[in-house]
């Protein structure tokens, strides 16, 4: 397509075309790891007042009092340093008025699409302290900073802070489940506070979700100091919502990605293959600067390990608000039976949601 079509009611093409995903290996250094550990562009400006509970659901107005109440007892004089684990609990504690009983540390129990992780950015946002001194990501960007600077550099980093978020804590890893198992046992010692969400089990089918006694045995230790919430609800993405919209033409694709500033153009099982080639603690930065993803020839992925990068790769998209435009099937059949029916089923479903909203913003991106 020459630099001088357009498409009909789109405006004029890009004269540069479209981005590319697949043309992209970048480098994320660790200082930006640390640096953006703060509630992505989509939380950015949530508030417990702009979570709106189902009035079906009254566990989610309880949350909403229960983590305002927690929030404000961040600001509350911290525990004794040399009160250690039980300091954090409140034993031995000097007593004071203004400080709350009980663990100083909540977890979010919920299935995916009620609003947990709206939650947790607001309990981050409404926490009385500077933004320096409160981090906010997920279990996959906490165990990538690890990485990057090692543990007792992560330690240090950390343990100046008032409050740690961890979003989609993942318990499906051992190794990781033990990693950050252990570094959040020095942050409780040094007096962080903790919150977290978190993934399902391997093998645990049920709702699409887990009891919060699956969460507290497998963080051992840690049990103690947090405070389980459950949330009833469905997912909202679909609440009243319209079902999934159908995938577009190729052609309707590839005239929409050139017709859109900032868009990238890509063919699904190369984009597949070139997710496979980058850490997904870069999947953030693959996306820096992207409007819009456009992709043709969407096709069930092959193999688990791929689902699992596509899982992470749309948990970007959507924190950043980049609408995804498809062609081929639509994004309900993604993974096969078997993946839904298996232990990440959990993960899958809320990459189905996630896409699908993404898709509904993207229909306004093409000409009529």
């Amino acid at each position: 397509m020459s630099s001088s079509s357009t498409a009909p009611g789109s405006g004029p093409v890009t004269d540069a075309g479209p981005l590319s995903l697949c043309a992209r290996e970048p480098h994320v250094p660790a200082d930006r790891l640390v640096a953006e550990m703060v509630p992505p562009p989509r939380f950015d400006s949530v508030r417990f007042a702009t979570y709106i509970p189902d009035p079906n659901q009254p566990s989610q107005t309880e949350a909403v009092r229960v983590l305002e109440g927690f929030a404000a007892g961040l600001g509350a004089a911290p525990a004794p340093s040399g009160g250690g684990l039980r300091g954090f609990l409140g034993f031995g504690r000097a007593k004071a008025p203004k400080t709350p009983a009980g663990p100083r540390g909540v977890y979010l129990d919920g299935g995916y699409g009620v609003g947990k992780t709206h939650l947790l950015a607001s309990l981050w946002h409404a926490a009385p302290a500077e933004p320096a001194r409160k981090a906010f990501g997920t279990f996959v960007e906490l165990t990538n900073l690890v990485g990057a600077l090692g543990f007792q550099q992560t330690v240090r980093t950390l343990s100046g802070h008032s409050l740690l978020c961890i979003d989609e804590f993942e318990l499906d890893d051992p190794g990781d489940t033990v990693l950050v198992s252990t570094l959040l046992g020095k942050l409780v010692e040094a007096g962080v506070a903790l919150a977290a969400t978190s993934n399902t089990l391997p093998g645990k089918l049920g709702e699409g979700r887990f009891a919060a006694a699956d969460f507290l045995r497998e963080i051992q230790g840690l049990s103690a100091h947090f405070r389980a919430l459950r949330i009833d609800g469905e997912d909202y993405r679909h609440r009243g919502l319209p079902e999934a919209p159908a995938p577009f033409s190729d052609e309707e694709v590839r005239t929409t990605a050139f017709a859109t500033e900032g868009a990238s153009l890509d063919d699904f099982p190369g984009l597949l293959e070139h997710l496979a080639k980058v850490h997904p603690s870069r999947y953030g930065a693959l996306t820096d600067g992207v409007r819009a993803v456009c992709l043709t020839g969407v096709r069930p992925v092959p193999d688990q390990s791929t689902a699992l990068r596509l899982v992470v790769l749309a948990d970007r998209l959507y924190d950043r608000e980049v609408p995804v435009l498809a062609s081929g099937l639509p994004f309900d059949r993604l993974f096969s039976e078997e993946m839904l029916n298996g232990g990440y089923r959990k993960k899958y479903f809320r990459a189905i949601s996630r896409l699908t909203a993404l898709a509904r913003d993207a229909k306004g991106l093409v000409a009529p």
